[in-house]
C-alpha cells in the first residue's frame, strides 16, 4: 500500500451548495442521502432488531464518504432502548475529507439529534493519514475505527468478527475493483456466523461473486420504490477460510490481573475498566509510575522515515491514538503538565535534514503532524540557538508520566484492586492462573494476566524466545539558574525539557548496564549533548560553571527488544509450540497455540508514551473480540511470539 494519502477536495456549485468533484454523485442531498441509509443499510441488515441483547455489533462498511451511514446507524443505537451495550463500526475511506470540509458537508442535516452527532464526529476527526484510527464516543459504548486508503488494500488488513456489511461507495460501473473477487473473498473471511449484508447495486456480477463466496443474496425493495436493492447472509456450504475471525475470551467473569503499574499496566488498566473488567493490579512499589514512568518528564512524537518504514506506522498510530486519550482524560478533569507549544526535532547532519524533509512532502503528510523547518524558523520557535533545521511536530511535546499514570488509575476508579507486593511466580490452576509473591503465597487469581513489568515480564511469563536487554539512561536536571529559556521540548541527539523549576537533558543509553548509581560521567554526556543541540549552552559558564558530581539527576532503565518493538499480545504457549515444531515450521502468527488468557505489554524503550495507549487498547480489543485497532500485518510486528516464530521458520525449535 502506498503511504501517501490523497484527501478529497470541497468545492461549491452555482447555487452555493457543497460538493467534492470526486464524489458529485453522492453529495446532492443529505437529507436523502440519510433516509436511504437507513432503509438499505440498517433495514437491509435487519437492524436494530439483530443488535438486540448483544455485547457487542460490528457493522464493517467499505465506503465512508461524508459519515452518513455511521450517523444514521450511531442515531438508531441511541434510540434504542434494547440496544447492544457496543456498537462497533468499521469504514474505509481511499479519499477522506478534512474536518473542516467534513463540517461544512454536514450543514443542514435532517434531525437535531444527527447534528449534534455529526458535531461530535467532526470535533474527534483525525489528521489525514494513511491507516487505522480509533474514535471513541458514548463513553466508549461506540467505536469508530476509521480506515484512510484503499480497501483493496486495507481490507486484508482487517482483523474484525463482521456481523453486518454496508457495501457503500461507487457504483459497480465506476469503480469495478472495489467489487471484485478479492473484495468478496476478503468479506467472507470476517464474516460471522449468520453475518448480512446489503447495498445499492443488484448487479449480476456482484450477486455471483458474493455467493461464490459464501454470501447467500436476493434482491429486496429499494428505496421510496426506486430501484431494487441486495440483501445477504453469510451461509457458506463449504470451509472458506482457515482461520476463524476473533472472538472474546471465553471467562466467566470479566476480571484480569495487570503485573506492573507504569504507563503500560495504567494504560491497560484504563481500556479494561472501560468494558466494564475488574482488574488486580500486582505492583511492587508503593504507587504507580516509580521506575521509568517515574521520570520528571517524557517526550512524545511521531517516527519520521524515509520509506514509513512498519516502525513509524506503528509509533503515528501509537501517537496519535495516545492523543485522543489524552484529550479525554483532561476532559474528565485530570491533569499530567502536557505542554501545548509543539515539539522540535533538530536534525543530526544536514544529510538528515533534506532527506527526511524530502520524505514528509513526498509521503503528504499534513502539517498538522509534521513541518520541515530552516535553522531559523527552529530558532524562532525554540526561543534560544539550535544548531541546525528540523523538524516540528504541533501535537508533539513532553508531559509528566507518574501524573499520566495517576489519571489513568483516577479514571478507573473502583474498578481498579491495587497488591502492592512483588509478583515471583505465576501457576496454572484448573481455568485459572495465580500469580504467587516471594513467599510462595497467592496473590491474586484470575483466567487472564497481563505482565506489563518490562525488564521483568519474561521471566515472570515464562517467556523464553524473548530477546530482551535492559539500557541506563541518566537524567540531568539543571537548575533555572543555568537552563536556557527554552520555550518548548527538543530531541535530537539527546533531548531537553523545560521545567518549572530549571530544564531536564540526557539520556544517557548504557546497554547491559544495571547500576542505578547517579554518575558523574554520565553528567558529562549528557551536557556535552545538550551543547551540540543549543549552542548557546556551555556548561563551563553556565551559572559559574556546573560540577557534574553534584548535578541532581535519576536514572531509569529501559527494557528494548533486538527489532526496537514492543511485545504486545497474547502469548505463545511455548511447550506446545515445541512439540508441534516441525508441523509449525511454515507458520502464520495465527497458527501458533497460545497460552489460555496469557498476555503481555512491555519493551518499550524509550517510547511508552506513544506505544502503551495503543497497545493496551490492542489487548483489551483481543479480550473482547472487537475490531483490532491496528493493521493486522502491524499488530504481528508486535506480536509478544514473533521471535519464537522466526526460530520456527527455521526449524531450529527443539522439540525437547
Amino acid at each position: 500500500m502506498s503511504s501517501k494519502l490523497i484527501p478529497a477536495t470541497l468545492a461549491f456549485r452555482d447555487d452555493g451548495t457543497p460538493f467534492s468533484p470526486a464524489y458529485d454523485d453522492v453529495y446532492h442531498s443529505a437529507a436523502g442521502a440519510f433516509a436511504q441509509a437507513g432503509h438499505v443499510f440498517l433495514g437491509g441488515n435487519g437492524l436494530p432488531e439483530r443488535w438486540r441483547a448483544r455485547r457487542i455489533f460490528t457493522v464493517l462498511e467499505t465506503g465512508f464518504g461524508i459519515g452518513g451511514n455511521f450517523l444514521a446507524t450511531w442515531a438508531a443505537w441511541r434510540a434504542d432502548p434494547n440496544r447492544c451495550e457496543r456498537l462497533a463500526f468499521v469504514s474505509i475511506e481511499k479519499h477522506p475529507f478534512g474536518a473542516g470540509d467534513l463540517r461544512t458537508l454536514h450543514t443542514g442535516m435532517v434531525a437535531d439529534t444527527t447534528a449534534a452527532l455529526a458535531e461530535q464526529l467532526t470535533d474527534a476527526w483525525p489528521m489525514l493519514t494513511p491507516g487505522l484510527h480509533r474514535l471513541e464516543f458514548e463513553g466508549g459504548r461506540v467505536t469508530l475505527t476509521i480506515a484512510f486508503g484503499d480497501a483493496l488494500d486495507l481490507l486484508p488488513k482487517l482483523w474484525l468478527r463482521a456481523d453486518a456489511f454496508y457495501l457503500d461507495g461507487f457504483s459497480p460501473a465506476k469503480n469495478p475493483d472495489l467489487w471484485s473477487p478479492s473484495v468478496f473473498k476478503s468479506l467472507a473471511r470476517l464474516a460471522g456466523d449468520g453475518a448480512t449484508l446489503a447495498t445499492y447495486t443488484c448487479a449480476g456480477h456482484v450477486r455471483r461473486g458474493l455467493g461464490e463466496a459464501g454470501f447467500d443474496c436476493a434482491k429486496a425493495e429499494g428505496f421510496a420504490g426506486k430501484r431494487a436493492m441486495l440483501v445477504g447472509r453469510f451461509a457458506p456450504r463449504w470451509r472458506v477460510r482457515r482461520h476463524e475471525p476473533p472472538l472474546p475470551f471465553a471467562t466467566r467473569e470479566r476480571h484480569a490481573i495487570v503485573v506492573g503499574a507504569g504507563l503500560a499496566g495504567c494504560a491497560l488498566a484504563d481500556r479494561l475498566a472501560a468494558r466494564g473488567w475488574r482488574v488486580t493490579i500486582i505492583e511492587r512499589h508503593a504507587r504507580a509510575g516509580c521506575e521509568a514512568s517515574g521520570n520528571p518528564a517524557a517526550v512524545f512524537h511521531p517516527l519520521l522515515s524515509r520509506d514509513d518504514s512498519v516502525a513509524s506506522k506503528i509509533a503515528r498510530a501509537g501517537f496519535l491514538y495516545a492523543l485522543a486519550r489524552w484529550r479525554a482524560l483532561e476532559q474528565a478533569g485530570h491533569a499530567f503538565a502536557r505542554s501545548s507549544h509543539g515539539l522540535l526535532q533538530i536534525a543530526d547532519d544536514e544529510n538528515e535534514a533534506r532527506t527526511l524533509t524530502e520524505a514528509i512532502e513526498s509521503l503528504g503528510y499534513p502539517r498538522e503532524l509534521a513541518q520541515p523547518v530552516s535553522r531559523a524558523q527552529a530558532q524562532a520557535a525554540a526561543g534560544v540557538p539550535v544548531a541546525r533545521g528540523g523538524w516540528f511536530y504541533p501535537s508533539g511535546g513532553s508531559l509528566d508520566p507518574a501524573a499520566l499514570c495517576a489519571a489513568q488509575r483516577a479514571l478507573a476508579g473502583d474498578a481498579i484492586a491495587w497488591r502492592g507486593t512483588e509478583a515471583k511466580r505465576i501457576e496454572r490452576e484448573g481455568d485459572a492462573w495465580v500469580v504467587f509473591d516471594a513467599n510462595n503465597v497467592p496473590i491474586a487469581r484470575s483466567s487472564v494476566v497481563i505482565f506489563s513489568n518490562a525488564r521483568d515480564a519474561a521471566r515472570l511469563s515464562g517467556t523464553k524466545h524473548a530477546p530482551t536487554r535492559i539500557v541506563r539512561g541518566q537524567l540531568t536536571r539543571l537548575p533555572a539558574s543555568a537552563a536556557l529559556a527554552l520555550r518548548l521540548p527538543l530531541i535530537g541527539d539527546g533531548y531537553a525539557v523545560p521545567l518549572a523549576d530549571g530544564l531536564l537533558t540526557g539520556a544517557t543509553y548504557d546497554v547491559d548496564d544495571a547500576g542505578d548509581d547517579l554518575r558523574a560521567q554520565s553528567h558529562v554526556e549528557n551536557l556535552v549533548r545538550l551543547a551540540r543541540l543549543l549552542p548557546g549552552f556551555d556548561p563551563a559558564k553556565a551559572d559559574g560553571g556546573l560540577d557534574p558530581a553534584t548535578l541532581p539527576g535519576r536514572v531509569a532503565f529501559r527494557c528494548v527488544t533486538s527489532d526496537r518493538l514492543p511485545m504486545i499480545g497474547a502469548l505463545a504457549d511455548e511447550a506446545a509450540c515445541a512439540h508441534q515444531a516441525a508441523a509449525l515450521r511454515g507458520a502464520w502468527p495465527l497458527d501458533l497455540p497460545r497460552s489460555p488468557g496469557l498476555y503481555s505489554s512491555f519493551a518499550f524503550g524509550s517510547r511508552g508514551l506513544v506505544w502503551a495507549s495503543l497497545g493496551a487498547e490492542l489487548i483489551a480489543s483481543q479480550l473482547e473480540g472487537e475490531p483490532w485497532p491496528l493493521e493486522r500485518d502491524l499488530a504481528e510486528a508486535l506480536d509478544p511470539s514473533r521471535f519464537l516464530l522466526r526460530t520456527l521458520r527455521q526449524g531450529a525449535l527443539d522439540p525437547d
